[in-house]
Protein backbone atom coordinates (compact mmCIF):
# COMPACT_ATOMS: atom_id res chain seq x y z
CA UNK A 1 0.00 0.00 0.00
CA UNK A 2 1.08 3.61 -0.30
CA UNK A 3 3.01 4.62 2.80
CA UNK A 4 2.62 7.87 4.67
CA UNK A 5 5.90 9.16 3.28
CA UNK A 6 5.04 8.60 -0.37
CA UNK A 7 4.57 11.63 -2.63
CA UNK A 8 1.02 12.93 -2.88
CA UNK A 9 -0.93 10.48 -5.04
CA UNK A 10 -2.51 11.71 -8.24
CA UNK A 11 -6.23 12.44 -8.40
CA UNK A 12 -8.26 9.25 -8.48
CA UNK A 13 -5.45 7.13 -7.06
CA UNK A 14 -6.48 3.95 -5.30
CA UNK A 15 -3.48 2.87 -3.17
CA UNK A 16 -3.86 -0.78 -2.38
CA UNK A 17 -2.25 -4.19 -2.43
CA UNK A 18 -2.53 -6.39 -5.50
CA UNK A 19 -3.13 -9.98 -4.42
CA UNK A 20 -1.70 -12.62 -6.77
CA UNK A 21 -0.84 -16.31 -6.79
CA UNK A 22 2.72 -15.28 -5.90
CA UNK A 23 1.89 -12.97 -3.02
CA UNK A 24 0.81 -9.38 -2.49
CA UNK A 25 2.39 -6.33 -4.10
CA UNK A 26 2.00 -2.65 -3.25
CA UNK A 27 0.52 -0.64 -6.12
CA UNK A 28 -0.66 2.80 -7.09
CA UNK A 29 -3.83 2.24 -9.10
CA UNK A 30 -5.33 5.12 -11.10
CA UNK A 31 -8.38 4.27 -13.24
CA UNK A 32 -10.13 6.57 -15.72
CA UNK A 33 -12.80 8.69 -14.07
CA UNK A 34 -15.95 10.47 -15.12
CA UNK A 35 -17.04 9.84 -18.68
CA UNK A 36 -13.63 8.64 -19.92
CA UNK A 37 -14.11 5.11 -21.31
CA UNK A 38 -11.65 2.41 -20.29
CA UNK A 39 -9.35 1.59 -23.20
CA UNK A 40 -6.94 -0.75 -21.42
CA UNK A 41 -4.75 -1.35 -18.40
CA UNK A 42 -1.09 -0.43 -18.04
CA UNK A 43 1.25 -2.23 -15.62
CA UNK A 44 4.36 -0.15 -14.82
CA UNK A 45 7.57 -1.59 -13.29
CA UNK A 46 10.13 0.73 -11.65
CA UNK A 47 13.90 0.62 -11.90
CA UNK A 48 16.83 -0.16 -9.63
CA UNK A 49 16.59 1.65 -6.24
CA UNK A 50 13.27 3.01 -7.49
CA UNK A 51 9.63 2.45 -6.59
CA UNK A 52 6.12 2.76 -7.94
CA UNK A 53 6.11 6.45 -6.95
CA UNK A 54 8.56 7.17 -9.78
CA UNK A 55 5.58 6.90 -12.16
CA UNK A 56 3.37 9.28 -10.17
CA UNK A 57 3.61 12.18 -12.69
CA UNK A 58 2.26 10.07 -15.58
CA UNK A 59 -0.48 8.06 -13.86
CA UNK A 60 -3.27 10.66 -14.00
CA UNK A 61 -2.44 11.70 -17.60
CA UNK A 62 -2.64 8.06 -18.68
CA UNK A 63 -5.97 7.66 -16.88
CA UNK A 64 -7.24 10.80 -18.63
CA UNK A 65 -6.54 9.06 -21.95
CA UNK A 66 -8.59 6.02 -20.89
CA UNK A 67 -5.89 3.77 -19.43
CA UNK A 68 -6.04 2.32 -15.96
CA UNK A 69 -2.48 2.92 -14.74
CA UNK A 70 -1.09 0.48 -12.15
CA UNK A 71 2.44 1.11 -10.88
CA UNK A 72 3.84 -1.69 -8.74
CA UNK A 73 6.65 -2.19 -6.25
CA UNK A 74 8.38 -5.46 -7.09
CA UNK A 75 9.22 -8.12 -4.55
CA UNK A 76 11.35 -6.63 -1.75
CA UNK A 77 11.13 -3.17 -3.32
CA UNK A 78 9.90 -0.33 -1.08
CA UNK A 79 6.40 -1.26 0.15
CA UNK A 80 6.27 -4.83 -1.24
CA UNK A 81 7.58 -7.47 1.13
CA UNK A 82 10.37 -9.93 0.44
CA UNK A 83 13.23 -11.71 2.21
CA UNK A 84 15.99 -9.45 3.53
CA UNK A 85 18.89 -11.87 3.02
CA UNK A 86 17.93 -14.47 0.40
CA UNK A 87 19.23 -13.28 -2.96
CA UNK A 88 17.80 -16.38 -4.70
CA UNK A 89 14.31 -14.95 -4.17
CA UNK A 90 15.27 -12.08 -6.50
CA UNK A 91 16.62 -14.10 -9.41
CA UNK A 92 15.41 -12.57 -12.65
CA UNK A 93 13.15 -15.53 -13.47
CA UNK A 94 11.49 -15.23 -10.06
CA UNK A 95 10.83 -11.53 -10.56
CA UNK A 96 9.55 -12.22 -14.08
CA UNK A 97 7.12 -14.82 -12.74
CA UNK A 98 5.88 -12.23 -10.25
CA UNK A 99 5.09 -9.90 -13.18
CA UNK A 100 3.20 -12.66 -14.98
CA UNK A 101 1.16 -13.27 -11.82
CA UNK A 102 0.43 -9.54 -11.50
CA UNK A 103 -0.71 -9.26 -15.12
CA UNK A 104 -3.04 -12.25 -14.79
CA UNK A 105 -5.05 -10.45 -12.11
CA UNK A 106 -6.58 -8.18 -14.76
CA UNK A 107 -9.48 -9.03 -17.06
CA UNK A 108 -7.65 -8.46 -20.35
CA UNK A 109 -4.04 -8.42 -21.56
CA UNK A 110 -2.17 -5.43 -20.16
CA UNK A 111 0.26 -2.95 -21.65
CA UNK A 112 3.55 -3.69 -19.87
CA UNK A 113 5.96 -0.81 -19.19
CA UNK A 114 9.36 -1.30 -17.56
CA UNK A 115 11.80 1.44 -16.59
CA UNK A 116 15.54 0.60 -16.55
CA UNK A 117 15.89 -2.58 -14.42
CA UNK A 118 12.11 -2.88 -14.66
CA UNK A 119 12.49 -3.07 -18.44
CA UNK A 120 14.83 -6.03 -18.20
CA UNK A 121 12.44 -7.78 -15.81
CA UNK A 122 9.57 -6.97 -18.19
CA UNK A 123 11.57 -8.44 -21.08
CA UNK A 124 12.19 -11.61 -19.07
CA UNK A 125 8.47 -11.92 -18.30
CA UNK A 126 7.48 -11.52 -21.95
CA UNK A 127 10.06 -14.11 -22.98
CA UNK A 128 8.60 -16.58 -20.48
CA UNK A 129 4.99 -15.99 -21.62
CA UNK A 130 3.73 -13.09 -23.72
CA UNK A 131 0.05 -14.08 -23.52
CA UNK A 132 -0.91 -11.80 -20.56
CA UNK A 133 0.34 -8.71 -22.42
CA UNK A 134 -1.04 -6.39 -25.10
CA UNK A 135 2.24 -4.56 -25.70
CA UNK A 136 5.71 -3.99 -24.25
CA UNK A 137 7.34 -0.60 -23.64
CA UNK A 138 10.97 -0.37 -22.53
CA UNK A 139 11.75 2.98 -20.90
CA UNK A 140 15.49 3.78 -20.76
CA UNK A 141 16.21 0.05 -20.66
CA UNK A 142 18.88 -1.26 -22.99
CA UNK A 143 19.81 -4.44 -24.79
CA UNK A 144 22.29 -5.87 -22.29
CA UNK A 145 24.41 -4.86 -19.28
CA UNK A 146 24.60 -1.27 -18.11
CA UNK A 147 27.41 1.14 -19.07
CA UNK A 148 30.84 0.83 -17.47
CA UNK A 149 30.38 4.03 -15.46
CA UNK A 150 27.09 2.78 -14.05
CA UNK A 151 28.58 -0.64 -13.32
CA UNK A 152 31.13 1.11 -11.12
CA UNK A 153 28.34 2.90 -9.30
CA UNK A 154 26.38 -0.31 -8.72
CA UNK A 155 29.49 -2.18 -7.57
CA UNK A 156 30.25 0.59 -5.07
CA UNK A 157 26.76 0.22 -3.67
CA UNK A 158 27.05 -3.57 -3.49
CA UNK A 159 30.40 -3.34 -1.70
CA UNK A 160 28.89 -0.99 0.87
CA UNK A 161 25.86 -3.22 1.44
CA UNK A 162 28.15 -6.20 2.07
CA UNK A 163 29.60 -4.60 5.21
CA UNK A 164 27.01 -2.04 6.37
CA UNK A 165 23.40 -1.95 7.40
CA UNK A 166 20.97 -0.08 5.18
CA UNK A 167 20.96 2.84 7.66
CA UNK A 168 24.77 2.92 7.83
CA UNK A 169 25.02 2.70 4.07
CA UNK A 170 22.64 5.62 3.62
CA UNK A 171 24.57 7.80 6.06
CA UNK A 172 27.87 6.93 4.36
CA UNK A 173 26.44 7.76 0.95
CA UNK A 174 25.18 11.14 2.13
CA UNK A 175 28.56 11.95 3.68
CA UNK A 176 30.25 11.45 0.29
CA UNK A 177 27.92 13.61 -1.79
CA UNK A 178 24.66 13.46 -3.74
CA UNK A 179 23.42 9.83 -3.57
CA UNK A 180 23.03 9.43 -7.33
CA UNK A 181 26.68 10.44 -7.87
CA UNK A 182 28.41 8.22 -5.31
CA UNK A 183 26.73 4.85 -5.65
CA UNK A 184 23.47 5.53 -3.87
CA UNK A 185 19.89 5.61 -5.13
CA UNK A 186 19.21 7.42 -8.35
CA UNK A 187 17.26 10.66 -8.20
CA UNK A 188 13.60 9.92 -7.68
CA UNK A 189 10.26 11.46 -6.82
CA UNK A 190 10.12 13.11 -3.41
CA UNK A 191 12.39 14.95 -1.01
CA UNK A 192 15.44 13.63 0.86
CA UNK A 193 13.45 12.15 3.74
CA UNK A 194 11.05 10.38 1.39
CA UNK A 195 13.97 8.91 -0.54
CA UNK A 196 15.69 7.86 2.68
CA UNK A 197 12.63 6.03 3.94
CA UNK A 198 12.13 4.35 0.57
CA UNK A 199 15.77 3.22 0.72
CA UNK A 200 15.37 1.82 4.24
CA UNK A 201 12.22 -0.10 3.31
CA UNK A 202 13.86 -1.87 0.36
CA UNK A 203 15.40 -5.26 1.13
CA UNK A 204 19.22 -5.51 0.91
CA UNK A 205 19.05 -8.84 -0.92
CA UNK A 206 16.88 -7.26 -3.61
CA UNK A 207 19.47 -4.54 -4.23
CA UNK A 208 22.36 -7.01 -4.24
CA UNK A 209 20.71 -9.52 -6.57
CA UNK A 210 19.30 -7.02 -9.05
CA UNK A 211 22.56 -5.05 -9.03
CA UNK A 212 24.36 -8.21 -10.14
CA UNK A 213 21.80 -8.66 -12.90
CA UNK A 214 22.36 -5.15 -14.23
CA UNK A 215 26.11 -5.77 -14.42
CA UNK A 216 25.79 -9.14 -16.18
CA UNK A 217 22.63 -9.04 -18.32
CA UNK A 218 23.19 -10.69 -21.72
CA UNK A 219 21.90 -9.30 -24.99
CA UNK A 220 18.48 -10.91 -25.54
CA UNK A 221 17.23 -8.59 -28.26
CA UNK A 222 17.16 -11.35 -30.90
CA UNK A 223 14.97 -13.47 -28.62
CA UNK A 224 12.66 -10.55 -27.93
CA UNK A 225 12.37 -9.70 -31.63
CA UNK A 226 10.71 -13.09 -32.17
CA UNK A 227 7.88 -12.30 -29.71
CA UNK A 228 4.63 -11.27 -31.49
CA UNK A 229 3.85 -8.15 -29.48
CA UNK A 230 3.82 -4.47 -30.45
CA UNK A 231 6.90 -2.87 -28.86
CA UNK A 232 7.98 0.64 -27.97
CA UNK A 233 11.42 1.93 -26.95
CA UNK A 234 11.21 5.24 -25.11
CA UNK A 235 14.07 7.26 -23.65
CA UNK A 236 15.25 10.74 -22.89
CA UNK A 237 17.57 12.54 -25.27
CA UNK A 238 20.47 11.73 -22.94
CA UNK A 239 21.18 8.66 -20.83
CA UNK A 240 24.32 7.55 -19.00
CA UNK A 241 23.01 4.07 -18.13
CA UNK A 242 22.54 2.87 -21.72
CA UNK A 243 23.81 5.12 -24.55
CA UNK A 244 20.97 6.52 -26.65
CA UNK A 245 22.51 5.14 -29.92
CA UNK A 246 22.33 1.65 -28.37
CA UNK A 247 18.63 2.21 -27.65
CA UNK A 248 18.12 3.41 -31.24
CA UNK A 249 19.79 0.25 -32.58
CA UNK A 250 17.73 -1.98 -30.28
CA UNK A 251 14.51 -0.33 -31.45
CA UNK A 252 15.41 -0.95 -35.09
CA UNK A 253 16.20 -4.61 -34.39
CA UNK A 254 12.89 -5.01 -32.58
CA UNK A 255 11.00 -3.10 -35.30
CA UNK A 256 9.67 -1.12 -32.35
CA UNK A 257 8.07 2.27 -32.18
CA UNK A 258 10.75 4.74 -30.99
CA UNK A 259 10.26 7.85 -28.85
CA UNK A 260 12.98 10.25 -27.71
CA UNK A 261 11.75 12.78 -25.15
CA UNK A 262 13.77 15.95 -25.67
CA UNK A 263 15.25 17.45 -22.53
CA UNK A 264 14.81 14.28 -20.48
CA UNK A 265 17.46 11.99 -19.03
CA UNK A 266 17.25 8.50 -17.56
CA UNK A 267 13.87 9.14 -15.89
CA UNK A 268 11.67 10.84 -18.51
CA UNK A 269 8.47 10.28 -16.54
CA UNK A 270 9.91 12.61 -13.86
CA UNK A 271 11.99 14.89 -16.09
CA UNK A 272 9.26 15.59 -18.67
CA UNK A 273 6.05 13.83 -17.61
CA UNK A 274 3.62 15.47 -20.05
CA UNK A 275 5.34 14.43 -23.31
CA UNK A 276 6.24 11.07 -21.80
CA UNK A 277 2.61 10.33 -20.92
CA UNK A 278 1.47 11.48 -24.37
CA UNK A 279 3.99 9.19 -26.05
CA UNK A 280 2.95 6.21 -23.94
CA UNK A 281 -0.78 6.73 -24.49
CA UNK A 282 -0.28 7.43 -28.20
CA UNK A 283 1.52 4.12 -28.60
CA UNK A 284 -1.14 2.25 -26.62
CA UNK A 285 -3.82 3.84 -28.85
CA UNK A 286 -2.19 2.38 -31.96
CA UNK A 287 -2.08 -1.11 -30.48
CA UNK A 288 -5.72 -0.96 -29.42
CA UNK A 289 -6.57 -0.42 -33.10
CA UNK A 290 -4.66 -3.54 -34.13
CA UNK A 291 -5.86 -7.15 -33.97
CA UNK A 292 -4.23 -9.21 -31.25
CA UNK A 293 -0.94 -10.75 -32.37
CA UNK A 294 -1.09 -13.62 -29.87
Amino acid sequence: MTSAFSPAPPPGDQPRRLRTARGEFAVLDVPPTGEVPLRGTVLLLPGYTGSKEDFTPVLAPLAARGYRAVAVDGRGQHASDGPADDEAAYAQDELAKDVLAQAREFDAPVHLVGHSLGGQIARAAVLLDHSPFRSLTLVCSGPARISHSQEQRVRLLRDALAVMSMEECWEAILAMGPPEEVGGPARGIGGPEQLRRRWLSTKPAQLLATGRQLCAEPDRVAELAAVPLPMHVLSGSSDDTWPVPDLDHMARHLRAHRTVVDGAGHTPMADRPAPTARALAGFFDTTECQPSLK
